[in-house]
């Protein structure tokens, strides 16, 4: 894969790197039109193909939030066309790499050395490159290591990024500008966490030492004596990241084994901790040739305080749902509804986030839930598909809820494409056994 010896920095000269790659997706539209005005049974699946591929590319340059954005929207595989998911995706651990010379002047800049100074040996090329930063081997008295370098400039470049990319963001999911701050902000306060390494190391070894009881789930081990604000050195962990594993012939029982792991873990976070590893996708987990489930990266924590916990899973439970005062108190209480408003926006609303909970919480209303049926996915795949077309939804304020909401449910979705990418069968209430 070709490397990169500079990244933009710059608010100017990002700025203009979007802009030539808006220019691109206007000549996609502007094609894809003439060749329709001949073929009218023409789909926009070549359309979303060219876009998605030059999107991509433009972003995996510049690095930092604006290719994060993409990771994140990866995960949405029920809102996106399958040629942006499929694309997005190599955000996760696969995108230009840098080179060797920016390497180490990176490396010299953020620990104050060269590697070879601080390790045994030192790979000069990553293993893997995502968004944020990516991962060198290395070794150290007799240990192997993983050492995941950020990309110069990112943090710097967080908010200018957001800004860039928020009109895109506020078309696609109808927020409306004047009431869109809490979300950017949410989003914004995330990123900056996630590229505070020292932060991540304090954040990940309270989270492993806390999940360590679970069985069948790996952390490994951190160093801060080799680590920086912009430089994590962690064992190097072996095996298969979970989105190749789950490409592979693995029978049906390791395929539980794992997702119940995976839906423990998740569980006991939540609701013990009370902050949750807010970034499941493929990435951060392997598969160990054990078995074992592996957690590799804890950049994005996201704590769940109690004004939010309650309702949210209080809204969840069946005898809430269909208890009508209960519902609307606990919208409420969500932000879900607001006092300003009107009697039709009230009615419409409900009936919009019944129908949206009822399939949504199913999982944890039951005392177990196959996350490998069809029905459940094609049932979430029709009901997206009916709001993102519902012409109601467009008129109305689209952005609904607390701000919590927005890792939330980022976090739940990605969950739960993991354990049907696993095709897991899950007890739901198995975390609670590690409750003593």
């Amino acid at each position: 894969m070709k490397t990169l010896d500079k990244i933009p920095t710059g608010k100017i000269e990002r700025a203009s790197k979007l802009m030539k790659t808006g220019v691109k997706i206007g000549g996609n539209y502007v094609k894809y039109y003439g060749k329709k005005l001949v073929n009218s049974e023409l789909t926009k699946e070549q359309l979303n193909k060219n876009n998605a591929e030059d999107i991509y590319d433009g972003l995996k340059t510049l690095k930092g939030s604006a290719l994060k954005v993409a990771q994140m929207l990866s995960m949405e595989k029920n809102i996106l066309p399958r040629a942006y998911v499929d694309k997005f995706s190599l955000s996760q651990f696969s995108v230009p790499p840098l080179s060797a010379p920016l390497v180490r002047k990176t490396f010299k800049k953020y620990m104050g050395k060269n590697p070879e100074e601080i390790y045994d040996t030192f790979e000069r090329d990553s293993i893997n490159a995502a968004s944020i930063g990516q991962v060198h081997k290395a070794t150290k008295d007799g240990k192997q290591l993983a050492v995941k370098i950020q990309y110069p400039g990112v943090a710097e470049s967080i908010s200018s990024d957001l800004a860039l990319v928020k009109p895109i963001a506020l078309k696609l999911f109808n927020i409306k500008g004047k009431d869109s701050d809490k979300y950017f902000k949410e989003v914004e306060d995330k990123l900056f966490e996630e590229t505070d390494y020292l932060l991540e190391i304090k954040q990940s070894k309270e989270i492993t030492n806390s999940c360590s009881r679970i069985e069948g789930l790996e952390f490994p081990e951190y160093y801060e004596e080799l680590s920086s604000a912009r430089i994590i050195t962690m064992d190097w962990m072996t095996g298969s990241h979970l989105s190749e594993f789950s490409k592979t012939d693995f029978s049906q029982k390791l395929g539980d084994t794992l997702g119940q792991t995976l839906w423990d873990f998740y569980m006991y976070q939540i609701h013990v901790l009370r902050k949750v590893h807010a970034d499941p996708h493929p990435g951060n987990f392997l598969v160990s040739e054990e078995g074992n489930l592996i957690a590799i990266d804890f950049g994005c924590i996201k704590e769940v305080p109690d004004e939010f916990y309650f309702p949210y899973f209080e809204l969840s439970k069946k005898e809430v749902l269909e208890n009508d005062t209960k519902f609307t108190e606990k919208m409420y209480e969500l932000e879900i509804l607001t006092q300003t408003d009107t009697p039709k926006e009230i009615i419409f609303f409900k009936a919009m986030f019944k129908e949206m909970l009822s399939l949504f919480t199913a999982p944890l209303n039951a005392e177990e839930f196959d996350f490998g049926a069809d029905d459940f996915w094609n049932s979430l795949a029709e009901l997206t598909e009916q709001f993102s077309n519902d012409s109601e939804i467009r008129k109305m304020n689209g952005n609904r809820g607390s701000k919590h909401f927005l890792y939330m449910n980022r976090t739940f979705f990605g969950l739960f494409n993991l354990l049907h990418d696993l095709r897991a069968n899950v007890r739901v209430n198995n975390f609670k056994k590690y409750l003593d």
